[in-house]
């Protein structure tokens, strides 16, 4: 195997978690294809990018120093993708991912809470853009009362996976809040 048109063609053989499994066993074993692979999802191409973001997804779960130098990427291209599976795939493994720097991350900041605000994202995206906002307002703390009101905003009209979760984050925002306004 010598070329991203070969990982274009099997990635393109099937689509089902065989397949998915499949490539990254390809991937496992020859660890230079990792770069190939991230061209084919970062050319936004359907469905061959969503593919190959499943298959990055399943990699980095078990090599995440294999996305570390692609975030600002990854991050950048947030805005461009429009199949939900590449959001979808994206957000999750920032969601797992070191939160980068800079201008990187106040891109995220604003993607993650036009996305979770948005009534026609779907709600796995918003689901993992709560996560990243929670995650975020660990180092700046500014964020958690907006992230908090968002989410409130939104569980009226959100579905069950997402009021499950969003809960779960007030949760934890309400205890940080409270606990910050003891000690000052």
């Amino acid at each position: 195997m010598n070329g991203t048109s070969t990982l274009d063609e099997f990635l393109m053989n099937e689509m089902s978690r065989r397949n998915t499994d499949m490539v990254a066993d390809l991937i496992f074993q020859k660890p230079a294809l990792f770069e190939e692979l991230f061209e084919i999802f970062i050319r936004n191409e359907e469905p061959v990018s969503r593919r190959a973001a499943w298959v990055i997804d399943i990699v980095t779960e078990i090599h995440p120093e294999l996305l570390t130098t692609h975030l600002g990427q990854i991050t950048g291209m947030l805005n461009k993708f429009n199949h939900d599976g590449l959001k979808r795939h994206s957000l999750r493994m920032l969601a797992r991912s070191p939160l980068p720097a800079g201008d990187i991350l106040g891109g995220m900041i604003a993607i993650c809470f036009d996305w979770l605000l948005s009534p026609n994202e779907a709600v796995a995206a918003k689901i993992y853009c709560m996560e990243l906002l929670y995650r975020i307002s660990q180092i700046e703390p500014d964020l958690k009362g907006e992230l908090a009101d968002s989410i409130e905003w939104r569980m009226h009209e959100e579905t069950p996976g997402f009021k499950n979760r969003g809960q779960k984050i007030l949760k934890k925002l309400y205890f940080e809040t409270n606990t910050q306004r003891k000690h000052v």
